[in-house]
This record gives structure tokens, C-alpha cells and sequence, in this order.
């Protein structure tokens, strides 16, 4: 299965949609209109599921803080687009910083890379700059200690904490896991959108509707 949400129009309209996809028949089984992207939606809709009969034996998601307990029982597979992205954010596209540089690299190689070699590079990483992410400046206005370099601290975090999740793909390949949500967004939302952008006038309601309709004439293809 794979998981996301994608939003339309401005952010102050707080209006979305969440989708699970399944990857085995390739048709979306389910959906829910949302304001926000919260663990309760994610949760009502594997309740959903699960009432249905299906048995769901992976999940690709976006890494979310509060999904890896959510799915606690089910198969993780962190999204490598989303983790790309997330360390881009953190480092931007050009770091000037040699260790963002450095870790910027490995993580460029995250999808050819093995699980062991992927953490081997981040371990001699963290070795080697190990003094670095720990430096501290005093502020000039509170006299307070803050870290020196927050964003790398930030990105190796991340690294850290989704680590676990990132080669499920490779651990169980029976189960043919994606990698990343690409499915859904390149596949689902991005057509979606082509189709609702020309029409930014429309009510909520007719957006909506229009968003329906698109899914369930994707299911008939």
C-alpha cells in the first residue's frame, strides 16, 4: 500500500485529499477529504480497510512523525523522495558547508545503495564531524547557547530516526515494496491537478467533486 496526501488552492483554504493506493491491483482504495494531514485521518482509514478485509502487508509513506507508531504492526518503508527532499530542505540544493556537501552526497545515493554501506558512510560521517555538529555560539542578545549549525544537525536527525525504514524495500523483496509514493504522485496527483488548476474559481464543494471523479474514472482505466 502506499499512503500520501496531496492539497489544492492556497494553504489558508485547507483543503486536501488522503489516498491509499494499492500497489498490487494499482487501483486506490481508498480516500478521504481532509483539512490537514493528521494521524487520526491516516488511522481512520486503515480502520476502514481493515473492515473491508484487507489485509495490508506494506505501507510507503512520507515519513510523518506519528505514522511509524500508527503502523506499528504493518511493514514501513520510508518514501526515498520524500527523504531526498527533506535533506535538501535542511541543506539546500547547493551547501557551502563541507559537511553538508559530504552527507549531501550519501544521500544522493540512497536509492542504489545498500542498507550496511548506507550506514557504514553515515557512521564514518558522524565520526568525522562529530565535533562539529556539537559546537555552540552564544547569542549576542540572550547570552544564551544555541547550536552553531542547527540545519546539518537537523538533516543527520532525520537520516537518524528514519534509518530503520528506508531499505524495508530490500529486507522483504517477496513482497515487492515501493520505494517511494511516486505512484501517487507522479501517477495520481499530478494529472489530478492538471485537470482542477484551470479552474481555480470553483467552489470547494465542485473541486471536490471534480477530485471524486477523478479517482473513481482512475480505478475504470
Amino acid at each position: 500500500m502506499v499512503c500520501d496526501a496531496t492539497f489544492y488552492g492556497k494553504r489558508k483554504d485547507k483543503l486536501g485529499t488522503l489516498v491509499f493506493k494499492d500497489e498490487i491491483s494499482k487501483k486506490i482504495v481508498i480516500w478521504k477529504h481532509i483539512s490537514s494531514e493528521t494521524i487520526n485521518e491516516y488511522k481512520y482509514l486503515i480502520s476502514e480497510l481493515t473492515d473491508q478485509g484487507f489485509t495490508i502487508k506494506s505501507m510507503t509513506i512520507d515519513g510523518k512523525r506519528g505514522l511509524y507508531r500508527l503502523f506499528e504492526e504493518i511493514p514501513k518503508q520510508m518514501c526515498h523522495f520524500h527523504q531526498i527532499a527533506i535533506i535538501r530542505r535542511y541543506l539546500t540544493r547547493n551547501p557551502k558547508l563541507e559537511a553538508s556537501i559530504e552527507l549531501k552526497k550519501i544521500v544522493a545515493r540512497l536509492t542504489t545503495t545498500t542498507e550496511t554501506r548506507f550506514q557504514n558512510k553515515l557512521e564514518l560521517w558522524y565520526e568525522k564531524y562529530e565535533d562539529f555538529l556539537n559546537e555552540k555560539t552564544v547569542s549576542s542578545t540572550t547570552g544564551e547557547e544555541h547550536f552553531t549549525h542547527p540545519r546539518v544537525r537537523a538533516a543527520y536527525r532525520s537520516l537518524q530516526t528514519n534509518l530503520s525504514y528506508l531499505f524495508t524495500y530490500k529486507k522483504l523483496k517477496d513482497v515487492h515494496i515501493p520505494n517511494t509514493t511516486n505512484s501517487l504522485e507522479g501517477g495520481v496527483f499530478s494529472p489530478m491537478k492538471f485537470k482542477i488548476n484551470p479552474h481555480r474559481g470553483m467552489s470547494k464543494s465542485l473541486k471536490l467533486k471534480m477530485v471524486d471523479e477523478f479517482l473513481v474514472s482512475y480505478n475504470k482505466k
